[in-house]
């Protein structure tokens, strides 16, 4: 979406997710409202975005989060670990009567959002989108396009591949904390993940090719299961990324180009079978952090022009997005996309 961009508060503005996403506001012609705890790391942030303003404010001190969304038509949520902060910007938002944003990828925060702050925010008239993000708010999207008019499909199989994995500060500080068990979607209800995580090939579109991969549950799981009524819902990665992820000596990401953008590409592939028919959705580009800015920022766009018949209540991206058209609205220049329709033979 081209209109400029109407003041959207961004909490976290200065940690590494939140630099994208200030940066997207910002070539979108809007003038973001920097939010975060050190006010010498905001200072530096605005003075490279002119035109920006800048507010403290901190978790335990609603007062604090009320101040700082002041002229903001939305808030976007980019402070984690978001089981620490989704609620009480959620609640300042609510208060704002704004729409709220995060790009989260714990099932748990999720979960407790919608379960938590639907009834709220509906009353409130108030959208609240959680994981608007690569994980959740993507595979969403891709889950969603790909299963078109296949209201209750009996499969939704997501699969990402990354080259690499250098995970943030706050990627490590979010693992440490998150003891929650994975869940998946098994005969229509979530379950634990069985440990150990099952494991297949999946031929994944070039570069990657055919590679074994693990199931790794992020928040997709929570959002596709609460608008498509598929008996399973399956998400897998490939295991190199895995191994730097688990390693404490992986650093983090490192700029390579103009944007600030890593080296690491990724594929992320959505297949959904019904019958003997199977449709499939397919988003690749380059770093995943980078990623999620434009994705959160369309979100938002799409949002605050209405898009979703004046959504209110905890919602997931595919229930209120046209999922097809937000896509392309990213491509080709932060996403390459597939989508293609099979018969599935036996045999």
């Amino acid at each position: 979406m081209s209109a400029a961009v109407p003041p959207v508060a961004v909490v976290g503005a200065t940690g590494h997710t939140g630099r994208f996403v200030v940066a997207e506001l910002v070539a979108r012609g809007s003038a973001p409202i920097l939010i975060g705890r050190d006010a010498a790391k905001l200072a530096e942030l605005a003075e490279r975005h002119a035109g920006t303003a800048t507010r403290l404010a901190a978790m335990d001190e609603p007062a604090s989060l009320d101040a700082a969304l002041v002229g903001a038509m939305a808030v976007v949520n980019c402070a984690g670990p978001f089981f620490d902060t989704a609620l009480p910007v959620i609640d300042a938002a609510i208060r704002a009567r704004i729409p709220y944003l995060d790009v989260t990828a714990e099932q748990a925060t999720a979960r407790s959002v919608y379960a938590e702050r639907d009834g709220v925010a509906r009353a409130a008239g108030v959208a609240l989108v959680p994981a608007m993000a690569f994980y959740g708010g993507l595979g969403d999207l891709l889950a969603t396009a790909a299963a078109g008019d296949w209201a209750a499909p009996e499969e939704v199989s997501l699969a990402v591949a990354l080259d690499s994995w250098h995970p943030t500060r706050g990627t490590r500080r979010t693992g440490e904390r998150n003891t929650a068990p994975r869940l998946t979607w098994t005969d229509g209800r979530l379950a634990p993940l069985p440990d150990p995580a099952p494991r297949r090939e999946w031929h994944f579109p070039d570069p990657f090719g055919t590679q074994p991969v693990v199931a790794m549950p992020f928040a997709e799981t929570i959002t596709i299961t609460r608008h498509i009524a598929a008996r399973e819902v399956l998400a897998y990665m490939n295991l190199a990324p895995l191994a730097d992820l688990q390693d404490p000596d992986t650093p983090e990401p490192r700029a390579v180009d103009g944007r600030g953008r890593s080296a690491q590409t990724f594929v992320m592939d959505a297949r959904v079978r019904n019958g003997d028919h199977e449709r499939g959705a397919t988003a690749s580009g380059r770093d995943i952090y980078a990623t999620t800015a434009p994705l959160i920022v369309e979100a938002a766009c799409r949002v605050l022009l209405g898009e979703g018949r004046g959504a209110s209540g905890a919602c997931a991206p595919g229930e209120i997005f046209d999922t097809r058209g937000f896509l392309e609205a990213l491509a080709p220049d932060r996403l390459t996309l597939g989508f293609w329709t099979r018969e599935i033979r036996e045999g």
